[in-house]
């Protein structure tokens, strides 16, 4: 009995081919792989990277810049600006790179040159905190990475 070995590649090509597929599939509709981008709407965050960086050395080049602290309760966000700090205008970003629904900015409000995020807000691990403020019609970006 003579065995044809040409089927035999054939039918273990098409094995190794569904097995191969059937990865793929499971890779693609399980919910556990889900891939999302970075950054919502990249391209339109794009156009302003010039105005952030300007905005961002702007902030470097101050006597005092913001500081952003991680404490037991929560994270202390303190503005320079001893006076006018009502003239103080802005948003405050808490970015969870391993996962956008924790994700959430508040409006700044200043009490006494300090803003206070509570830590029922922050879920323990890495944030990156972004501090956008205006004062006297310039704008200013300070940024950092904590660990709460």
């Amino acid at each position: 009995m003579k065995i044809n070995w040409g089927v035999g590649v054939v039918i273990a090509f098409v094995a190794f081919i569904t097995f191969i597929l059937s990865f793929v599939y499971l890779m693609f509709t399980d919910e556990k792989y889900e891939y999302d981008l970075v950054v919502e709407e990249y391209y339109k965050q794009e156009v302003g990277f010039q105005d952030e960086l300007n905005a961002e050395k702007d902030a470097n080049a101050l006597a005092e810049n913001v500081v952003i602290t991680s404490t037991k309760d929560g994270v202390l966000i303190h503005f320079p600006v001893e006076e006018g700090t009502l003239k103080i205008g802005g948003l405050v970003t808490f970015y969870r790179p391993s996962g956008k629904g924790l994700d959430f900015t508040r409006k700044i409000l200043i009490n006494d040159r300090e803003m206070f995020i509570s830590k029922e807000f922050l879920v323990q691990g890495r944030w990156d905190v972004s501090v956008r403020w205006e004062y006297d019609g310039k704008n200013y970006i300070t940024k950092k990475k904590i660990t709460f």
